[in-house]
Parts: C-alpha cells; structure tokens; sequence
C-alpha cells in the first residue's frame, strides 16, 4: 500500500515584497524644508553673478584667476535642490517661484508681474518646474553617486532648454508678436547656444557639492 505525500512548500517568514533597494525617499518635512530652501536659493541665485577660476593644476604658476561665466546661480539652484530634495521638492519649489514672480514680486531677471509672460525667457523660468522634477526623480533612485547626479543635472539642464525653446518657438511662430523663424534661430542661439555651455560648469559644481553633502548625510 503507497501513500501519496504532498510536497510541502517552505514557509517564508517575511511573504511581503522585498523593496527595491534603489528607491530612496525622504519623509514629508525633509521635503518641504527641501522646497523652503529651494525658493530661497533660486531667488538669491537670479541675482549673484557665477565665476569659475582656471585650473588648480595651474594655480603654482599663474595664481587664482577668477574668470566670470556671464550668467546667475539660479540654475545651479533649481539644480542642487533635485539632487538634495527630490522631485517633489524641487518641482514645488519652482511651482511657488514662477507664481511669485507672475504676482508681481520683481524675483525674476528683468522684474516680475503677469506681463513677464511675453519675455522670451519666460519659457527658460517655466522650465525649471519639469527640470527639477527631472533631475530629482534621477538623483534619488540610488545612492548619492557622482555620475548619476552629474547626468540627473545634465538631463534637468536639457529639460529646462526644451521647454524654453518650444517657448519661443510658440511666441515667434504662433503669436502675433513672433517675428518668424529667422528671429527664432537667433533668439535660440542668443538663449541656448550662447549659455549652455557655461552652465555645464554649474552643473560641474553642483555634481559635487551634493554629492560630498549626500555622503555627509548618509542618503
């Protein structure tokens, strides 16, 4: 006489789902004191000029030179805050900055109030919001790393081009303000072309600062 025996199944302890070990998320008051800081650079920043010097390797010979890059920290600011707070964070920062300044409070490069609209670089400002939100969600999927915040940054720097691109191309090809595709290419070349270079260097500085900064603060 045989008996039939089932196979029995080893029991799990824990039967929930592993977490993906690459998510990493903040808890609600990091990320609101994250926005707060945020704001409060990316108003500061439209106003302070950025430098970078020559090359330490050449500091013996020739000194700190300090060489001025023509353009503000605010990019480097909406930036940082992706790559320390999130996207979350760093879009709702950028949400209250654009609002600010459409209300009126001169936060923006030539001032502010609802008229903004009708600069050509109010596209690049809109751009900040999906910038930040781009370069936040990146930056935190793993642990702080230099390469991956250095593409986080570089994929919010592209983001926020695009956006000010397809801005303009809106205002000079749509609008009747536009002054045809001609005009178009030259204000992308006075925009992009001419500044997106320099900013890499922001992007350069801010790859480091919040990687040392992340380390620091063991996330």
């Amino acid at each position: 006489m045989s008996i039939n025996r089932r196979a029995r199944r080893p029991r799990t302890a824990n039967p929930q789902k592993p977490r993906r070990q690459n998510e990493r998320r903040l808890s609600f008051p990091h990320q609101l004191a994250w926005a707060a800081i945020g704001l409060v650079l990316t108003i500061g920043g439209t106003f302070i000029e950025a430098s970078a010097t020559n090359f330490p390797w050449q500091w013996s010979e020739q000194g700190v030179v300090v060489i001025p890059l023509k353009i503000s920290f605010q990019i480097a600011a909406v930036l940082f805050v992706g790559c320390m707070g999130g996207a979350k964070a760093a879009a709702l920062s950028q949400v209250v900055y654009v609002l600010l300044g459409l209300i009126g409070l001169p936060i923006f490069t030539q001032g502010g109030g609802p008229g903004y609209i009708q600069e050509l670089t109010f596209g690049y400002i809109l751009g900040f919001i999906p910038g930040a939100w781009i370069c936040g969600s990146l930056a935190l999927r793993a642990k702080a790393q230099l390469e991956s915040l250095a593409f986080s940054c570089l994929c919010g720097l592209a983001m926020i081009h695009l956006t000010g691109i397809t801005y303009l191309a809106g205002l000079q090809l749509l609008s009747p303000i536009g002054e045809g595709l001609m005009a178009l290419i030259g204000d992308i070349i006075r925009y992009s072309v001419h500044f997106f270079p320099r900013q890499l260097v922001l992007v350069c500085t801010v790859s480091v600062l919040s990687f040392c900064l992340r380390r620091i603060m063991f996330y």
